[in-house]
Order: C-alpha cells, then sequence, then structure tokens
C-alpha cells in the first residue's frame, strides 16, 4: 500500500492573501492527498526546512505579491542546498506568461493562474508525482 502525496502550501513573502492557498489545500486534501499550510509570511529557508521535516512530495507555494522572480528561484537554490531536487516545486498566482516560461525554464514545475479548475492542479501533481517519486 502506497501512502499519500504530501503536498506543502506555503505563502512566502510580505504576501498577506491566503484564501487561495486554503483553497488550494481544500482541494488537493479532497482529492486524497496530505497537506500541510505553512500560514503567511514564510522565508525561502522556512519553507524548504518545512519540506524537509514533513517528507513532502511537492510544494505548492501562492504568489500574489509580484516576488515570484525572486521567492521561486530562492526556493530552487535552497533545494538544491539540502538536495531535494526530487520534490515538485509548483505554484500559481499572479504571475506573468513570460515569468512563468522563464521559472519553468529554471526548474519549477508548471504554474498556474488564478481560476484555473483545482481539478487541474491536483492532477498535475498526481501525474508528476507517479512519474518522478517512489512512493
Amino acid at each position: 500500500m502506497t501512502r499519500p502525496i504530501r503536498v506543502l502550501v506555503a505563502k512566502v513573502g510580505l504576501d498577506g492573501h491566503d484564501r487561495g492557498a486554503k483553497v488550494i489545500a481544500a482541494a488537493l486534501r479532497d482529492a486524497g492527498m496530505e497537506v500541510i499550510y505553512t500560514g503567511l509570511r514564510q522565508t525561502p529557508e522556512m519553507v524548504v526546512n518545512a519540506a524537509l521535516q514533513e517528507d513532502v512530495d511537492v510544494i505548492g507555494v501562492s504568489i500574489l505579491s509580484g516576488a515570484h522572480n525572486t521567492i521561486f528561484p530562492k526556493l530552487i537554490e535552497k533545494l538544491k542546498e539540502k538536495k531535494m531536487e526530487d520534490v515538485l516545486l509548483t505554484g500559481g498566482g499572479i504571475i506573468p506568461d513570460e515569468d512563468m516560461k522563464h521559472l519553468t525554464e529554471i526548474g519549477v514545475g508548471k504554474l498556474f493562474a488564478p481560476g484555473t479548475n483545482t481539478n487541474d492542479i491536483a492532477t498535475y501533481i498526481k501525474e508528476w508525482v507517479a512519474i518522478h517519486r517512489k512512493l
């Protein structure tokens, strides 16, 4: 028997809007995943340390502040430092298409815009984990 997919949902930086993160967390729980929500105002170091401690398969970051080009590269750096390159880093929020493209080129997984169907997000995570992780 395999364990459920473990997802850490995080809000990094000074962005104080977490309704979307909570909606995603609930949707992923409904899809059978185990979800840990970090709460607001986390640093990249705090997020990666929590992901390591919780042995997650996925980190999902919600960003509405416009800091995505700073936060995601820092998270990638911290994941590499902890030798956690096998953890999916994904997320969503207010991120322009050209920035999404750049972020996926540096190793961030698929990023989702507001209004994305939560079933599409859950399906993406399940498919990624099935290919990249042994549960």
